[in-house]
Formats: structure tokens, C-alpha cells, sequence
């Protein structure tokens, strides 16, 4: 499957409106527990931040849009 993102990009999370906006880090590899095959082109890991604490978390490419107003992780 092809990346649809690189890192840098800003993302949401798709069908939720109070999804926080998220800043795309890297693609993971991550082990499917059916078959037992290493993934590496379609989970990403994303970093935001919720009253000062950061969050990060592995996601599928699919359930990712991608932002088209960007901006930074703090407000000034």
C-alpha cells in the first residue's frame, strides 16, 4: 500500500469533529497477529498535546485525513 503521508504532515482523525489535530512523526512497523507479517508502509505515529501533556499514538493510514490549515502544537 503507498504512504499517503510524510512526517511533518498535520492530520485528524476521519468522522470525528472534536478530533484533535495531530502532527504526523514516522511510519511504524507493526506485526499483523493474524498472519504474522511486519507491516511498515501503513501505520503512523502521531503526537498532539492536551493541557500541556503530549500524546502519542500508533494509527492506520486510512483512518487519517490529512489538514489543510496547518499550524503549530502551542498556541502563542
Amino acid at each position: 500500500m503507498p504512504k499517503k503521508f510524510k512526517p511533518g504532515d498535520w492530520v485528524k482523525l476521519k468522522g470525528k469533529a472534536s478530533a484533535p489535530q495531530m502532527e504526523v512523526l514516522k511510519y511504524v512497523a507493526k506485526k499483523d497477529a493474524l498472519f504474522g507479517l511486519v507491516d511498515n508502509d501503513t501505520y503512523l505515529e502521531c503526537v498532539w498535546y492536551k493541557h500541556g501533556e503530549r500524546k502519542l499514538e500508533v494509527f492506520h493510514q486510512n483512518r487519517l485525513i490529512k489538514m489543510i490549515k496547518t499550524g503549530g502544537l502551542f498556541k502563542t
